[in-house]
């Protein structure tokens, strides 16, 4: 069974860092893209970051770009993302997700392709 669990979200000033973890389990983690979208409220869900299983390329979405890193441990089939100089504009419910193809193809509406997501974790920043 293919599970991902995201943790690590929470309340936070704006400024302030935070760091989210997603644990992947049920499929080879190598073959994968692993994602972090997020949807805010009334918004469609975006994507902010992914990295490859495989070799550990990254993409970032440009309102991550220079403030988030995202990273991987395989040897425990978990990612990470540092969330830094957070604003109120970050405040979302951020979800993790697995899917042959980089994340910043993804646009509008066409996150419903993906089909492996975890639960979500909701990080909210306050100003």
């Amino acid at each position: 069974e293919v599970q991902l669990v995201e943790s690590g979200g929470g309340l936070v000033q704006a400024g302030g860092s935070l760091r989210l973890s997603c644990a992947a389990s049920g499929f080879n983690f190598d073959d994968f893209i692993i994602a972090w979208f997020r949807q805010a409220p009334g918004k469609e869900r975006e994507a902010v970051s992914c990295i490859s299983g495989r070799d550990g390329n990254t993409q970032y979405a440009e309102s991550a770009r220079n403030r988030f890193t995202i990273s991987s441990d395989n040897a425990k089939n978990t990612v990470y993302l540092f969330l830094n100089n957070l604003t109120p504009e970050d405040t979302a419910v951020y979800y993790c997700a697995a899917d042959p193809f980089w994340c910043t193809a993804y646009s509008g509406s066409t996150w419903h392709l993906i089909d492996k997501w975890g639960q979500g974790t909701r990080v909210t920043v306050s100003s």
